[in-house]
This record gives C-alpha cells, structure tokens and sequence, in this order.
C-alpha cells in the first residue's frame, strides 16, 4: 500500500466515526453523517477505481453492521430490508466523485448537491416501491418524497460540511507532502 491509499482509506474510516457516534443519539446529529462526502471523496481520489468503490461502500457495511447490532436490531444483521436501494445510491454517488477531474468549491459543491439529490432519489424510490410506507400510488409516491425532504436537506448540509472538510484537509496535505499526489 501506498501513503496516498492509507491515507485515503484512514480519512474514510476516519469520517465514518463520526456516524458511529451520533447514529444512536437523540440529537440534530443523527442524521448529519459523512456517507456521501466519503463517497464524493473515494470517488475522485482513489486512482484505481476498484479501491473507489471498494473502501467507501465496505466503510459504509462496517459502520451498518456496527449500527445494526448495536443500535437499531441488536442482533447481526449483514444486510437490511431496502439495502439494494442504499448500497446503490451509494455506488452512483462514488461514481459521480469519479467525474470530479479538478479539485475546486465549485465541483465539490456542485458534486455534493448531485449526490445528494441522486440519494434522495433512489433511495426514496426504494422506499416507495417497497409498499409497506406507503401506498403504491401517486398520493403514495408523493407523500414518501415529501416526507424524505429533511433527509435530503441533511445529506446536503453533510455533504457540504464533510465533503470541505475531507477534500480541503486531502489538498492541503498534497500540496504538504508531495508523495500524496498521483503519479
């Protein structure tokens, strides 16, 4: 492994944390988590695309399977009702960190808003053709996106926090340590 891999890989890891701590909490922070930055951030840095895909989505199954015991079902639970929906939306938003060819404000903002809005679109999908939220109807499909607007909201607001924060500390410590770029 190279500096620039681990380094990666622990600012993923890192990120995740973050999720661990304050998934279980009863505060504003619960749902303010890192996944889509650590997607946005895999995506465009790692320079072997399977590691981009590979870190962040075991990172998000580590920090589900670690929630799942220990928060949410309190028994090991590898794999959730509607995951296919999650672990999708998460694999675009690695793909759209891949599109992010220039490290800038205005990618990075405009990547985190894109990411955002796909999550918020499948995921909510999955929510609605699942059936048992909500009515498979037009009243039902909009109900469920309606309802999922504060999560969307989170996700950006997160995206936009977390995503700075990882990309903005990664340039710093290229510019810092050299080794840190691709070659």
């Amino acid at each position: 492994m190279n500096p620039r891999t681990l380094l990666l890989t622990a600012m993923i890891l890192s990120a995740s944390l973050w999720r661990l701590i304050f998934a279980s909490s009863h505060t504003p922070l619960h749902d303010f988590t890192p996944i889509g930055a650590m997607a946005l951030f895999g995506g465009c840095y790692f320079s072997d695309k399977w590691k981009a895909y590979l870190v962040p989505i075991c990172t998000l199954w580590l920090t589900d399977l670690a929630l799942n015991y220990f928060v949410y079902y309190h028994q090991l639970t590898f794999f959730y009702q509607g995951f296919i929906w999650t672990y999708g939306a998460f694999a675009v938003m690695v793909m759209v960190g891949t599109f992010i060819k220039k490290v800038n404000i205005g990618n990075v903002l405009l990547a985190s808003l894109v990411t955002a809005l796909l999550h918020y679109i499948i995921t909510d999908f999955g929510t609605w053709i699942d059936g048992r939220m909500y009515p498979l109807t037009w009243e039902g499909f909009t109900a469920c996106y309606v309802a999922a607007i504060p999560y969307f909201l989170r996700m950006l607001e997160a995206n936009l926090v977390f995503g700075g924060l990882m990309f903005g500390a990664f340039e710093l410590a290229k510019k810092k340590f050299p080794v840190l770029a691709v070659r």
